[in-house]
């Protein structure tokens, strides 16, 4: 299991022939190592095929392997059937007809609910800090945008950048204010009963426990000019501990919304 205070060992693999360029130039702006083959000396290995980047756990009873799509047969099926506008998601940022909102998603993880929403019409800028992550992301970007399926919302109403969302929005010009920050921070494993499924134990792994999302919670108060949601566990505290102006809940999860 990935301790989610500690960074892990990983490496860049070289897997096929024709990836071999991409896969140097990943070791080297990661600033980590590049192996020849699959190994169990690292607990990952980001390797690249004809599909795209993956996250391989090297463990007996390792995960599957992780790639980002926003082409996947289950992408395609939570846009088609994920409920539209009137999904808690688009209700929690408030999309309206008529209306196509500005969204910083300031924990874009894999890149999931920010696809979502510029699916249903927002313009989103996805931030990230993590720089695995970053890449997984930034290779499924640069598929999407190859693909007729999504191309044009990517080119359209979806951006990347890797950076500290922190750091990113204290230097915002007050002009450039979202109408709607988004935030999905990880929330700490507090019981040893307490089960994730293994996905969410990689992205822990990567992202950490985001002690600082308190901070965060406080600057895109400031910056949002409508509204900033934050998406918890559906039974966890609120962040900060401060009241939402409402509450979107489902059956594992809930969105808090602080109204402006």
């Amino acid at each position: 299991m990935i301790d989610s205070n500690k960074s892990f060992p990983i490496a860049v693999c070289l897997s096929a022939a024709e990836q071999n360029d991409k896969a140097l130039g990943l070791s080297r702006k990661l600033s980590i190592p590049l192996v020849p083959h699959e190994t169990d000396e690292y607990d990952f290995l980001l390797q690249y095929s004809v599909n795209g980047l993956a996250l391989k756990h090297t463990g007996k009873n390792g995960f599957e392997p992780i790639m980002v799509s926003f082409t996947s047969p289950t992408m395609t099926y939570r846009i088609k059937h994920g409920g539209g506008r009137s999904q808690a998601l688009a209700r929690a940022v408030g999309l309206k007809k008529g209306w196509q909102p500005t969204v910083i998603d300031a924990t874009a993880g894999f890149g999931r609910d920010g696809f979502i929403l510029a699916c249903l019409g927002c313009h989103v800028h996805m931030l990230e800090r993590s720089p695995i992550l970053a890449a997984l992301l930034e290779d499924a970007l640069q598929r999407a945008t190859e693909s007729g399926q999504v191309s044009e919302i990517i080119k359209k109403r979806l951006r990347f950048t890797e950076t500290d969302s922190i750091d990113f929005l204290q230097k915002l010009q007050q002009e450039d204010y979202p109408d709607v920050i988004y935030l999905d921070p990880m929330y700490p494993v507090r019981t040893k009963s307490s089960l994730v499924k293994k996905e969410m134990r990689i992205l822990r792994g990567l992202a950490g426990n985001d002690r600082d999302a308190e901070e965060l919670l406080t600057i895109a108060l400031a910056c949002a000019r409508k509204r900033v949601v934050v998406k918890r566990p559906r039974l966890a505290p609120t962040l900060s501990g401060w009241a939402p102006s409402h509450q979107i809940t489902g059956k594992t999860s809930r969105f808090d919304v602080y109204l402006i």
